[in-house]
């Protein structure tokens, strides 16, 4: 369901210890055979998904994606796929295109003007800059029941402190918890 007004959100997977990615990028850990029988089931991931209307991401998010589509199928379907990188990558698809200038001007000038629900789905460091830039409006954080214990940290040197308002709160049955936080602007 589309709003009068723009949206970017940041969207994360982690351990409990705010682990994002292991060092061999293996995802096996999303597969956890964790039960919680107070949990909810979740809604219809068709439903929810047409809610986003564009994804942002970074190259490594980006390549780790391409690696796991050979698997699985490219992820993000056919919605609007826009990758912040300063390399010149490959691209695949059609919805897909490669962004290097500021990102106070790809959020102002090219995503406010034709989309209504941004995700930006990865890395670590491009979620950093889009906090520290103020240009997100809320974070959405899923932990996963698992402590991994080393790999790519989520939350590493924002640099500054950062006002968070929980606007919602998920169990699930998997055991996964969502976070979904709206960041006070300063």
């Amino acid at each position: 369901m589309k709003t009068d007004t723009f949206q970017l959100t940041i969207h994360m997977v982690s351990s409990l210890d705010g682990i994002i990615a292991k060092k061999d990028n293996s995802v096996s850990w999303f597969d956890t055979p964790d039960y919680y029988e107070k949990g909810i089931t979740g809604q219809d991931p068709d439903e929810f998904l047409k809610k986003i209307d564009c994804y942002v991401m970074g190259a490594h998010t980006y390549e780790h994606a391409l690696q796991l589509s050979a698997s699985y199928g490219w992820p993000y379907g056919d919605i609007p796929t826009i990758v912040v990188s300063h390399r010149n990558l490959p691209v695949y698809k059609q919805n897909i295109a490669l962004y290097s200038g500021d990102l106070d001007e790809l959020v102002n000038e090219r995503l406010k003007s034709k989309y209504k629900h941004v995700w930006l789905v990865g890395g670590a460091m491009l979620a950093k800059d889009f906090i520290r830039s103020n240009l997100a409006d809320e974070i959405r954080l899923s932990f996963l029941p698992v402590i991994l214990g080393e790999g790519t940290a989520f939350f590493e040197h924002i640099g500054h402190e950062v006002i968070l308002h929980l606007k919602d709160v998920a169990a699930y049955k998997s055991g996964m918890v969502e976070l979904c936080y709206e960041i006070k602007k300063q």
